[in-house]
Parts: structure tokens; C-alpha cells; sequence
């Protein structure tokens, strides 16, 4: 008799943004926002996790999911993501980080394993906590305008054309998060990175 391999955990998604009322419509919250949609698309409702994040239990195409929003602040999202994979068991190529991204147009979506952080306080914070080697669901905002400061940037809210397409693209971003589980990085890879 074969013996069944072990189960290998659920994934973790963990959509990065800042608590707070005031940064819910922020560049940087685009994570939260779809980790909301993702959260709603399941059916579940965010309840306090002890490891000082927001979580959601449930499934995504048969796989136990577990959603996730750090509530440290984005440079701090490291402490709650190892903490969720220790209170979880969840290997590191089940672990999704779903983040804003400067060097990516608006609208556009990138998916990958592993890499830098791009200067991204949260995947920075990640990435010191558990290695590189993590998928990420890269949503992109584009570059500041003129001469306006990164951080002033990322904390602003859509501006109103943005937030015409604001729906579409956390809809799309949700999609893509459910497309890596279920099909895998490739497959999810060619159906959103275009």
C-alpha cells in the first residue's frame, strides 16, 4: 500500500495596504481592496487574527484559502504574513502577496515568483520575514506625475479617471489571485500578463 502524501496547507493570500479609514481609498490599499472582493466572492467576513491581521477562512476552486489583511502598517506587513504561515503551516510558494506597483502602468496586472522589492515597503518587510520566493500579484498604479514624492503618491487616493477603471482592475486582480491557485503560476501567468 502507497501512503498518500502529506497535505501541503492552505494558501495565504495577503492583500498589503495600511489600516484606517483614511487610507481605504489609497494607491497603496489596491491589496486590501482586493483582498475585500476576494473575501466577498467567498462569502466570508474579515474577523481579528491574533497574529495582528484581519482573516478570512475559505476555499477558492477547492483549495483551503486563507485571506489575509496586516494591520501593522505596509512597512510593518512582514510580522503578521510569518506569523499567519507559522499559525497556518503554509509552504512559501503558497503564499501570495497581493501589492501596488509603481513601475507597472494602471490597470495592469503582473504575477511572479520571487524578485526584489522595488522599493516596496511592504514586500521589503515580506521579504526579510520569509525569503524572496513568494508569489506576488502585482498591481500596477503607475509613476507619480511631475516632480510629486513617491510616498505622497502611493497615499493619495484614485484620481477620478483612475477610479472609473478602479472596479474593473480589483475585479481583474481578484480573478488573477483565484487563476494562480486553481491553475497554477504559467497558466495564470499567460491569461494576465498580457
Amino acid at each position: 500500500m502507497s501512503s498518500s502524501p502529506a497535505p501541503e496547507g492552505p494558501w495565504l493570500v495577503a492583500g498589503l495596504g495600511n489600516p484606517g479609514p483614511e487610507y481605504a481609498g489609497n494607491r497603496h490599499n489596491i491589496g486590501f481592496m482586493v483582498a475585500d472582493l476576494l473575501a466577498g466572492r467567498i462569502g466570508g467576513r474579515f474577523k481579528s487574527h491574533k497574529s495582528r491581521a484581519q482573516v478570512v477562512e475559505g476555499r477558492i476552486g477547492g483549495q483551503r484559502v486563507v485571506l489575509a489583511k496586516p494591520m501593522t502598517y505596509m512597512n510593518l506587513s512582514g510580522g503578521p504574513v510569518t506569523a499567519l504561515r507559522d499559525f497556518y503551516k503554509v509552504p512559501v510558494e503558497r503564499i501570495i502577496a497581493v501589492h501596488d506597483e509603481l513601475d507597472i502602468d494602471y490597470a495592469t496586472l503582473r504575477l511572479k515568483k520571487g524578485g526584489g522589492d522595488n522599493g516596496h515597503n511592504g514586500l521589503k518587510s515580506i521579504t526579510k520575514s520569509l525569503g524572496p520566493d513568494y508569489l506576488r500579484v502585482r498591481c500596477g498604479i503607475g509613476r507619480p506625475p511631475g516632480r510629486m514624492e513617491v510616498a505622497a503618491f502611493v497615499l493619495k487616493d484614485f484620481s477620478a479617471a483612475e477610479r472609473k477603471e478602479l472596479e474593473w482592475f480589483v475585479d481583474r486582480a481578484a480573478d488573477a489571485v483565484e487563476s494562480l491557485i486553481e491553475d497554477g503560476l504559467e497558466r495564470a501567468q499567460s491569461t494576465y500578463n498580457s
